[in-house]
């Protein structure tokens, strides 16, 4: 696995919260999703893949909400590579929540990104990085 980067840090709003006053999932959802893509996006430019590559996700596995946010909570969304294929980058994003002094882990999961030609009509998947002869 690759260093940990923090990807998206957010603090969550009033706006966010359900009819129990702790943040949504879905909120929580979408930022695991922007995540894994900006990650899969950082690694492959720094990798110097593919620039016409853009990611769309396939999968996110397995979220279980150990602990609930809250309002006024900072939300880091810290993500590392798992694994390179020939079109997908697999992505672990790790959930914490900062509370006053206190870092709460919240919840972690795994994303998977595939890399698709959005000028193109099909929006089939493209190699990562040039293919070796």
């Amino acid at each position: 696995m690759s260093q940990p980067y923090t990807a998206v840090q957010i603090p969550m709003m009033p706006r966010d919260t359900n009819r129990y006053g702790t943040i949504f999932g879905g909120i929580l959802l979408s930022h695991i999703d922007l995540a894994g893509a900006i990650a899969a996006q950082r690694e492959l430019q720094l990798r110097g893949g593919n620039p016409k590559a853009s990611f769309v996700t396939v999968a996110i596995n397995r979220v279980e909400f150990k602990q609930p946010v809250l309002v006024g909570d900072v939300v880091k969304f810290q993500t590392s590579i798992v694994r390179i294929g020939r079109t997908s980058i697999t992505v672990r994003i790790d959930v914490h929540a900062e509370r006053g002094a206190e870092t709460i882990h919240v919840t972690e999961a795994e994303g998977v990104f595939v890399g698709v030609d959005l000028s193109t009509p099909d929006r089939r998947p493209v190699p990562l990085f040039e293919e070796k002869t």
